[in-house]
């Protein structure tokens, strides 16, 4: 018989009444579209972009501090990230060069993106700053020019945008499945007599 430490019960049962009433929405879209039995991961996904993008829209206006991780406090462009991923739990690299190098490469194409996708900036094979696209061509980044947290469209022409590099996604069907994967595992445990 497998224990759950007494300590994680509380967090775990949070993390499933959350998701009962997510999958309990889920369970009406997919009943609605019987033909798509990837429905329910696809509307997981998509929560799970819609989470980043609140949260690194909520950082909107906080100041820059470079090194910054505390949007009460101050935050750089890596630190928003970091905050904003914390939504998924991921322990990012500090800096937007390491950050450059996790996730799934995705083509650098405004077509292709999505929601919650890290845009990665720089010049030459250096990577010195990344922004969270947002949808509609636009990303929240923290503007060292600007000294704060701020939306820009991608379509502007300014120095930063001409040294987009690459996009690097966290969140897919995949993220979605391994995720509720773990959640029943953990509802299973808890169910054990």
């Amino acid at each position: 018989m497998i224990r759950t430490p007494r300590h994680l019960l509380p967090v775990l049962a949070a993390a499933l009444v959350a998701v009962s009433s997510a999958q309990a929405q889920d369970a009406r879209s997919v009943q609605l579209e019987s033909k798509k039995p990837f429905a329910a991961f696809s509307a997981s996904a998509e929560r799970m972009r819609d989470s980043i993008v609140t949260k690194a829209r909520g950082s909107i206006g906080t100041r820059y501090k470079l090194g910054g991780s505390k949007p009460g406090v101050g935050l750089d462009c890596s630190g928003l990230v970091r905050y904003a991923m914390s939504m998924l739990d991921l322990v990012l690299p500090r800096t937007a060069q390491g950050q450059a190098k996790v996730g799934t490469e995705v083509p650098k194409d405004v077509a292709a993106l999505k929601p919650g996708d890290v845009l990665t900036f720089g010049r030459g094979k250096r990577i010195s700053h990344v922004g969270i696209y947002v949808g509609d061509g636009k990303m929240v980044h923290a503007s060292t020019s600007q000294r704060r947290v701020i939306e820009t469209a991608l379509n502007k022409r300014n120095p930063l945008i001409r040294q987009w590099k690459g996009v690097r996604r966290f969140v897919d069907t995949n993220t979605a499945q391994l995720r509720d994967s773990l959640l029943a595992f953990a509802d299973s445990l808890s169910n054990t007599p």
